[in-house]
């Protein structure tokens, strides 16, 4: 069942020299009880795009087109009062910073309290004792005592449990995960991950934005990757990592270390910078930097199918295979 359908989104903003589109036609879908990677280098648009779905941009400066069903209700057309009845209790954010995420003057508790009974009808007492299973949950030590802590008294890997708590305290049927582990040291962030499939007690699919091609293989069941704005490749991420379609998912594969055996060489650096948002782009939006570019590249690519896997290229099947060994990617 889908539980979230966005189509064709755009987001552009107000300039002196004119509107300027940031989010390109994007569309991408969330089902039940899973989880989707949208991955792409910083700049790609990809919080954006969610932050734009939940309606936390500024409306006075910005411009949201398209369609975001959630549940049977169409988000874009929502008022602002029937949205933050959504927001914490439907879908909830993790943000990627903690310490912006939480109110520095009140302890964590009285945040989580606070979020808890601005959705449901309960007591501060039974709030409360809500709060403390969720901070133990998330294997926060001796969570009675870190419920009135302040934000700055934790450290960053337990400031971010609090906000999955947060996040996961009215069970939402769905949470967006912003860069959830960008501040932590690589063992908090495998200890953070390692959070996430609490979903399937609390009953929510997870939207998992990051920049981390491991940890959308590790995590993900679907992933959407995301260029200069545009979804330029999605599908099931078996068959994205076995075989990318689009010459940028092979790049982002090939820059990661191998797991397994020696690394041949240096690591993959795609060449170049993603294009400035507002840049006319009459073909592929990533043709300057590609290594299998095209002089038909220059024109709007097509979108390729087969089943749930697509990619806007060009490139048949032969072409995709050698533009992947000329990176190193899975061939």
């Amino acid at each position: 069942m889908t539980l979230l359908a966005v189509e064709n989104l755009r987001v552009s903003f107000a300039s002196e020299g004119g509107p300027v589109t940031a989010v390109h036609d994007v569309s991408f879908s969330v089902n039940a009880g899973e989880v989707l990677g949208i991955v792409g280098e910083s700049g790609s648009g990809k919080t954006l795009s969610l932050l734009s779905v939940l309606g936390l941009v500024d409306k006075r400066v910005t411009t949201v087109t398209g369609r975001a069903v959630f549940r049977g209700r169409s988000l874009l057309d929502l008022p602002d009062r029937e949205m933050r009845k959504i927001r914490g209790r439907d879908i909830a954010l993790i943000s990627q910073d903690p310490m912006t995420a939480l109110t520095p003057v009140h302890t964590v508790g009285a945040q989580i309290v606070e979020q808890i009974r601005a959705h449901e009808p309960v007591s501060r007492a039974a709030a409360r004792a809500r709060a403390v299973e969720l901070l133990r949950d998330v294997r926060i030590p001796a969570p009675e005592k870190a419920l009135d802590r302040y934000p700055h008294e934790l450290s960053g890997g337990m400031r971010q449990r609090a906000v999955i708590a947060m996040a996961l305290s009215c069970n939402p049927a769905l949470v967006v995960a912003d860069e959830p582990t960008t501040a932590l040291d690589t063992t908090v962030q495998a200890q953070v991950l390692d959070l996430l499939p609490l979903r399937q007690s609390h009953g929510s699919s997870v939207v998992l934005i990051t920049h981390d091609m491991g940890v959308v293989a590790e995590m993900a069941d679907r992933v959407a990757v995301m260029y200069a704005g545009r979804v330029v490749e999605t599908g099931p991420v078996a068959d994205v990592f076995n075989d990318p379609w689009h010459p940028y998912t092979g790049g982002l594969l090939a820059s990661i270390p191998p797991l397994t055996g020696a690394r041949q060489g240096r690591l993959y650096s795609i060449p170049g910078m993603p294009p400035a948002p507002g840049t006319k782009l009459p073909g592929c939006a990533y043709v300057a930097r590609c290594p299998a570019a095209m002089a038909i590249c220059h024109t709007p690519p097509p979108e390729q199918m087969d089943g749930a896997h697509r990619s806007l290229c060009f490139l048949d099947a032969g072409q995709r295979v050698a533009a992947r060994q000329k990176v190193g990617a899975p061939a």
